[in-house]
């Protein structure tokens, strides 16, 4: 008979979806439910724009597209450039907080390249966070640093969405009813959700230093006076991208900016919700269905419009920058290297003197 005890049995082994922890299955499982409800987001909107451009004239969609004045397309023009203006702030209260010292210039090109690039192609955390590591890192930044950058200007953005939303709900909460079919109270009970959110942000963070926890590296937050910075310059950079849009859409229409912003905000976060680039398809779905009321043809043509004045000409001048800042960078490294030292130049000096 043999003896067991000399032969120790060995546990079964365990298959990776057991071992793991019980808040990483947890994080897993809402991963998935997140991505899932994403792309049904993603889905129905395209459902719905489908069903809404099925409707639309060709004809006269491609005359609501060449009917933009100069002037219009001068305004958008100059809005764009504003916001993006704006956005290089983003970096700058970022790169403050994190007490790093980098020049405007590169500052400005980074910020610039970045969002115009993770607007496009959708994933700002990955697209934007890489591009800036690009630029930044060549500077001393590290990954780390670069990762909570991004997390700083991510926070402005909403900070500065969150007062616009409650401004313009509160004032503007009856138009807002007739034009969504909501009541007046929900809309000032949102706006002012928005409001206190807002208002305990600011509290939290004035009463002591406070940090967040993400995926193990700790991240400051910025104080009062850098955070009353990141919702003014939020606000005023997301009222500078619905004016790219107002300023195109057709005469006529009625509508206040009041009213139309928090529209294109609710746009804006339901396309970042569906993780689509850009929130296409999402964003053109939301601003339809909001002003179903007037012509589709002469808003989806004021929508082609701002999709190629706040998104693809900053993309296409980003790439090229990103271009030019590369060879630039293979340049300056090819003359360096072909460039003698020191040593070199003085035993040369001394063979000629022989």
């Amino acid at each position: 008979m043999n003896d067991m005890s000399s032969h120790p049995v060995s546990p079964p082994e365990m298959s990776s979806a057991e071992a793991l922890h019980p808040k990483e299955r947890r994080s897993r499982r809402f991963a998935w439910i997140g991505m899932a409800a994403s792309i049904l987001l993603f889905g129905a909107s395209l459902v719905v724009l489908w069903h809404i451009a099925s409707d639309i004239d060709i004809n006269e969609l491609k005359s609501a597209f060449t009917a933009a004045s100069l002037r219009q397309i001068g305004l958008a023009v100059l809005f764009t450039a504003i916001s993006y203006g704006l956005l290089t702030c983003y970096d700058a209260i970022a790169l403050r907080q994190l007490k790093l010292q980098i020049p405007y210039r590169t500052t400005a090109l980074a910020s610039f390249t970045s969002y115009a690039v993770s607007f496009t192609l959708g994933f700002p955390l990955l697209t934007a966070g890489t591009v800036r590591y690009w630029i930044y890192s060549p500077k001393g930044v590290k990954p780390g640093r670069v990762a909570s950058l991004t997390v700083i200007a991510g926070v402005t953005f909403w900070l500065g969405m969150a007062l616009v939303l409650a401004w313009s709900l509160i004032s503007k909460a009856d138009e807002m009813a007739s034009l969504v079919y909501t009541h007046i109270w929900m809309n000032q009970l949102v706006g002012l959700g928005a409001a206190v959110f807002v208002a305990a942000y600011m509290i939290w963070v004035s009463l002591k230093r406070r940090s967040v926890k993400i995926q193990g590296w700790k991240l400051e937050l910025p104080g009062f006076r850098l955070s009353l910075a990141q919702i003014l310059i939020g606000a005023a950079d997301v009222c500078a991208g619905a004016g790219v849009l107002f300023v195109l859409l057709p005469g006529g229409h009625g509508l206040n900016f009041e009213t139309f912003v928090a529209v294109y905000i609710f746009a804006v976060m339901l396309g970042v919700a569906s993780h689509a680039p850009g929130g296409l398809g999402v964003f053109e779905a939301t601003i339809l269905l909001a002003l179903s009321s007037y012509p589709r043809e002469p808003v989806l043509g004021a929508l082609l419009l701002y999709r190629l004045c706040y998104y693809l000409v900053p993309f296409v001048i980003a790439l090229a920058l990103l271009g030019g800042y590369e060879i630039r960078n293979r340049i300056r490294a090819a003359r360096l290297s072909f460039k003698p030292d020191d040593d070199e130049v003085a035993a040369g000096a001394e063979l000629g003197g022989r």
